[in-house]
């Protein structure tokens, strides 16, 4: 049976990556920032929350950054970029993130130790090539939260995985515990977004038996 279209849905269905920008578009910092608040709702390894943003909303920022995009136009034409980085030393914030799970009423104080101990133990057992894989998948679960609510509030959005991470942690100094992993376009369309097509769904999905 057929249903109507969720309102998710439907945002789901009109979210398009885009890459031709109105230039001279203002988006308040107020805003962006609500837009990231919300969006740390995603969930994360261990709920240790690794990613971290950098904001570039400057337009001589943006055209100089664009270079160590690759030239993607987007980069300087959207109102802003927003860089999600990847703290691959998260389990460091293991402590300050259970203490406040205890103080909010979140969890005991008993298994806010235990959390804390296991994190702290596990993560610094791990690689930092270990630890920078689990903050990619981190990142993707917080940039898709990025760009719904983007979309929700009027805004166009493309996520970019193509730019010099290398230059980009260096212009901007970067510690070297933060690793840059996708930069998001932010803006108004300047025209609509093609269409792209799906994989037949029976393709893509099975059960097991």
């Amino acid at each position: 049976m057929i249903q109507q279209k969720t309102s998710l849905e439907q945002l789901m269905e009109e979210r398009k990556s885009v890459r031709k920008y109105e230039t001279g578009v203002t988006i308040p910092r107020e805003t962006i920032e609500h837009i990231l608040q919300q969006a740390t709702s995603a969930p994360s390894s261990s709920n240790l929350q690794p990613w971290r943003f950098l904001v570039i909303d400057d337009q001589e920022q943006k055209k100089e950054l664009r270079i160590a995009g690759f030239n993607q136009a987007q980069i300087e034409t959207s109102s802003a970029i927003i860089a999600v980085l990847g703290d691959n030393e998260m389990h460091k914030n293991a402590k300050q993130i259970n203490d406040l799970n205890v103080e909010l009423g979140y969890m005991p104080r008993d298994i806010a130790d235990m959390m804390i101990a296991n994190s702290e133990s596990t993560y610094s057992d791990l690689s930092d090539e270990q630890r920078t894989n689990i903050a990619h998948l981190d990142a993707g679960l917080i940039t898709m939260q990025i760009v719904l609510l983007s979309k929700d509030m009027g805004y166009d959005t493309v996520i970019m995985g193509g730019f010099d991470k290398a230059a980009f942690a260096q212009k901007y100094e970067l510690p070297a515990n933060e690793i840059p992993m996708v930069l998001i376009a932010i803006g108004k369309a300047a025209m609509p977004a093609r269409n792209s097509s799906r994989l037949p769904f029976e393709q893509i999905i099975r059960f097991s038996s």
